[in-house]
C-alpha cells in the first residue's frame, strides 16, 4: 500500500520520501485530499511505460509480461483489421 502524503509533506520530508521509494515502496502525493502524482521505484515505472506500449492489442499476455517472441505476435496481432459483429438471425 502506498503511504499517502500532501504536497507539502513530501516537499518537507523529499529526501524521507526517495528512500522509501528506494526501499520498494510507492508514495501517493496528494492536493487537497485527491491523488495528483505518485513516487515509485524507477521499475515500476518501466513496467508502466511497457504496458502502456502494449496497448489494448498486448492483452493478457502483456499483463503476464509475455513470452520470449510475444512481441512479434502483438506487432501482428496490432496490424490486424477487425470485423464488425455478425449479423443477427431474424426470429419470425
Amino acid at each position: 500500500m502506498a503511504r499517502k502524503l500532501s504536497v507539502a509533506d513530501v516537499k518537507a520530508h523529499f529526501s524521507d520520501c526517495v528512500r522509501r521509494v528506494e526501499a520498494g515502496s510507492a508514495v501517493l502525493i496528494t492536493r487537497h485530499g485527491k491523488p495528483v502524482a505518485a513516487l515509485v521505484p524507477a521499475a515500476e515505472l518501466e513496467e508502466l511505460e511497457r504496458l502502456r506500449a502494449a496497448g489494448p492489442a498486448g492483452g493478457l499476455a502483456s499483463l503476464a509480461g509475455g513470452w520470449k517472441g510475444s512481441e512479434d505476435l502483438v506487432k501482428t496481432l496490432s496490424g490486424l483489421r477487425r470485423t464488425g459483429p455478425r449479423p443477427r438471425a431474424k426470429l419470425n
